[in-house]
């Protein structure tokens, strides 16, 4: 019975103590609930902007944002700005009556009530935002879409040929073959265009097999079409996993392009449409219909047919632009023209690109070239189609780009790397009127261009990798034996009896020799005319070089024998006076020493060579410009006298993989001043690949920061980076502050990551008066935990990023030592005067922030103990 009278008398306080408590709570309470508004509104305001801007750098990154966090953010914004103007209107409310004699209780209770129920908003929907843990995923790549192409009856056909093959469920691997050249990769990239748009298979995917299949290449490119990294290293890992992964989609076409013979599926990891997965279907290119139907299976084969007249004008004219439409009577000239390039599309888009914009007597001379017979004795070429390539090239202009042209066509495979294109071309004196190798760069990139838009050289996308057809180089080289280079090039698995006699040697200025099994180059060989030489052996093979192989080569200005096993150079090498490219990339080097005799060397290339001292003689290279020393993962010691001598040097690209650091493996004398480009990465955690905006760039990782005073050449170039990554860094607790009391005076990004024991990155009181410490950094990534966070005086930085930081106090507590405030400095020493935006998370002990912000527009902040008005707050040092 008692428990039933207190539940009663509970029922009876609720229903009638209650509405009367609540209302009085509203007016007693009136100012907490507007501050817990106000303060409530703020947090959420701050997560609103962490997740926008977790969402511009994610769609800045081509990732794709999940659909609750834009509609999160659209809630957040109406909350936010109907509370904001509820607090504005709030202040302007009357609170008072009878002249403010009494509050005014009837708006107070109101204003209070809504207060809480809008704060109780806000804690809801910021609630929900914290449970968003990551606002993007990245999407698998998509294949570039090709432009328009005309609608040539033929191509429409076969088009439609091949997908309703694809639609039938009893076919699940498919053929398209035909001449090099006719259209056939151009047909499966449509194929694959209109198989996504329809959405026939969960997946497409796209690759190039050529010639000599690299399948670690090509199990990358799949790979990144289905969104997925790698964690294994050999072939066979990736195999599994690739395998894996495709045969979670559900239906799912892969496409092969250019087979030149059978390729074990497996061994890329690709599953069996017929017996693994039965919803993958296969669809295979080659030029050669047993390629396909034999050896690979293929169950239904479609031939892609040279053009007919009618569908060759319309695409000749299309090609051409306005040059005929502008000009009639170059019309039956122009169909003459179209006639000779044998129906095939290459050779006529090549031609009426080299055509366009030309005069009336270059068409007609044209014309006349096309007519005159022609022996090319390239095989599956006819002459019309040697003819029309060479005729385009022919009309380029100028003897540069010819002679690059000619020399992208001595790679044997449709992956051409710029890097090496520059030190042969600077060697060989390709280039004209240029002085540096940043001017060399530059002009490669215009001749560059100047080829693709030319259609002799395939769209990459970029520079870095170029892709040459291989009709077109196949002509290339026919052009190249017979002109002025008489190049010669040998293919995989010749021997050495197969080495031109000594009567036919005279006329060669270029020799390549690709991936042949020789184990000992001939003697005897005299080229008095030879340039160019690149020999790509069998790295598995310890090659012999006879002493007196290059005394019949003293022309000899390149010279390229990557990838040997080399105890030691020939003699003969110092007969080569007038070499300035020499390419040891991927060597396993013994005494190298007699490289100092060449007097006139500009390149020396040891990238990822096995070498573990670069030689001392060396430093009698004079005249060398650039020094590659990427990857030498062996490498020990470089002899303090080898930079410092090397006075023309302007690049030194060097990525020592060493897990420590040695106090002799750097120089330290003054061996940097010259240096106009570098970048140096020391450690195994660096990324070499990645782009970079700046042209100075120091990597350093482990580094004992107590023995720069022994290392004069690490300061130096310490004060000459643009781009500064700093990595476990260890030695003391100053770091690098200690730089002659002049800052960094070049640097515009820094990023200090894991180094515990550092407290400073430069502290003020090592500065002399009139020196800043960052006068042009742009940007500031800092991960590490410190002490004191001085990064001194920063005019040009605009965004400031601090995260994770669990032992910071101070950012920028100017005269620390003296403990006073910067308020108190002259308005000339505001410390961030162009800084916009700043993000600060997760830093329990901050305290203070220099008042040097007067610029900032936008703040973000999260996990900060210290509020905001006592964080910012500007305190006199009095």
């Amino acid at each position: 019975m008692v428990e039933i009278g207190v539940s009663v008398a509970a029922k009876v306080s609720e229903y009638l103590v209650d509405p009367v408590v609540r209302p009085l709570g509203y007016l007693f309470n009136y100012r907490t609930n507007i501050e817990d508004l106000s303060e409530k509104v703020e947090k959420l305001r701050d997560a609103r902007d962490r997740q926008q801007h977790s969402v511009v750098e994610a769609k800045r990154n081509g990732h794709v944002i999940f659909d609750d966090v834009p509609n999160w953010l659209t809630r957040a914004d109406g909350f936010i700005q109907d509370a904001s103007k509820f607090l504005k209107d709030e202040k302007a409310a009357p609170k008072s009556c009878f002249n403010g004699l009494c509050p005014n209780l009837l708006s107070r209770h109101r204003l209070s009530r809504e207060a809480t129920k809008k704060a109780a908003v806000a804690a809801q929907i910021h609630g929900v935002g914290l449970k968003i843990e990551r606002v993007s995923y990245r999407p698998p790549l998509q294949e570039i879409r090709s432009a328009p192409s005309e609608a040539l009856p033929s191509r429409l056909e076969a088009l439609n040929q091949v997908m309703e093959a694809l639609k039938d469920s009893n076919i699940n691997r498919i053929g398209v073959w035909g001449l090099g050249g006719v259209g056939k990769s151009t047909l499966v990239k449509q194929v694959a265009e209109q198989a996504a748009q329809e959405k026939l298979f969960d997946k497409v995917l796209t690759a190039s097999v050529l010639q000599t299949p690299d399948f670690k290449r090509i199990q990358g490119e799949l790979a990144d079409m289905l969104g997925m990294k790698f964690d294994e290293e050999s072939e066979k890992g990736r195999a599994t996993r690739l395998h894996q992964r495709m045969k979670d989609e559900k239906t799912i076409l892969v496409i092969l392009d250019d087979l030149w013979a059978e390729v074990n599926l497996d061994k890329i990891g690709i599953p069996s449409p017929a017996d693994h997965h039965k919803g993958c279907k296969l669809l295979l290119t080659s030029r050669n219909r047993d390629v396909l139907s034999n050896q690979m299976g293929t169950q239904k084969d479609f031939p892609v047919e040279h053009l007919q007249e009618d569908e060759t004008w319309i695409l000749f004219e299309n090609k051409a632009g306005d040059s005929i439409k502008n000009n009639p009577d170059l019309e039956s000239i122009a169909i003459d023209i179209a006639k000779e390039c044998a129906g095939l599309p290459l050779a006529i888009a090549t031609l009426a690109k080299a055509l366009k914009n030309k005069s009336e007597s270059i068409w007609k001379d044209a014309l006349q070239q096309l007519k005159r017979p022609t022996s090319t004795n390239i095989m599956g070429m006819g002459e019309k189609v040697f003819s029309s390539l060479k005729l385009s090239y022919d009309y380029l202009e100028g003897y540069e780009v010819k002679s690059f042209f000619l020399l992208c066509c001595l790679y044997p495979h449709n992956y051409i790397i710029t890097r090496d294109l520059l030190k042969y071309g600077v060697g060989l004196r390709l280039f004209q009127g240029i002085n540096t190798l940043e001017e060399a760069k530059n002009r490669m990139d215009a001749l560059v261009d100047n080829l693709k838009a030319s259609n002799l050289l395939l769209e990459t996308g970029h520079n870095v990798v170029l892709r040459m057809h291989d009709v077109v180089r196949n002509t290339a080289r026919k052009i190249a034996s017979n002109e002025y280079y008489h190049a010669l090039t040998f293919q995989k698995g010749v021997k050495v009896e197969e080495w031109p006699k000594m009567d036919e040697l005279q006329k060669f200025i270029m020799i390549k020799v690709d991936e042949s099994d020789i184990f000992e180059l001939p003697k005897g060989l005299v080229y008095p005319k030879l340039e160019y030489l690149h020999c790509s052996l069998n790295s598995s093979l310890v090659v012999k070089i006879p002493n007196a192989f290059f005394e019949g080569m003293k022309q000899l200005k390149v010279l390229d024998l990557s990838g040997l096993q080399l105890t030691s150079l020939p003699s003969s090498l110092r007969c080569l006076t007038k070499l300035r490219t020499l390419c040891l990339d991927r060597c396993k080097l013994g005494d190298i020493a007699i490289i100092a005799e060449l007097k006139q060397l500009e390149i020396l290339s040891l990238m990822k060579s096995e070498i573990e001292e670069l030689p001392r003689e060396i430093a009698q290279l004079i005249n060398l410009k650039l020094l590659d020393l990427k990857g030498s993962s062996t490498l020990q010691v470089i002899p303090s006298d080898v930079i410092s001598n090397l006075t023309r040097i302007w690049v030194w690209a060097i990525a020592l993989l060493n897990g420590r650091w040695k106090e002799r493996l750097l120089p330290e004398d003054r061996v940097f001043d010259n240096l106009v480009r570098f970048k140096i990465f020391i450690g195994d955690v660096w990324l070499w690949e990645e782009s970079y905006k700046t042209d100075r760039i120091l990597k350093l990782n482990k580094f004992n920061t107590s023995l720069l005073h022994v290392m004069d050449g690490i300061s130096k170039l310490l004060k000459r980076s643009e781009d500064l990554h700093l990595h476990e860094l260890c030695g003391g607790t100053d770091a690098i502050s200690k730089l002659d009391g002049k800052g960094f005076p070049k640097l515009k990004h820094l990023k200090v990551k894991s180094s515990p024991e550092i407290q400073h990155i430069v502290r003020s009181m090592d500065l002399t008066p009139s020196c800043l410490a960052f006068p042009i950094m742009e940007t500031l990534s800092k991960r590490l935990n410190v002490d004191d966070g001085h990064v001194g005086l920063l005019p040009k930085l605009e965004f400031l990023n601090l995260n994770g930081l669990p032992k910071l106090r101070h950012i920028c507590n100017w005269g620390s030592s003296t403990n006073y405030h910067l308020s108190s400095a002259p308005i000339s020493n505001i410390i961030f005067p162009k800084l916009n935006y700043m993000l600060l998370k997760s830093l329990p002990t901050l305290t203070s922030f220099s008042p040097g912000y007067h610029s900032l527009k936008r703040l973000q902040h999260a996990d900060l103990d210290t509020h905001l008005s006592v964080l910012f707050a500007e305190t006199d040092s009095g």
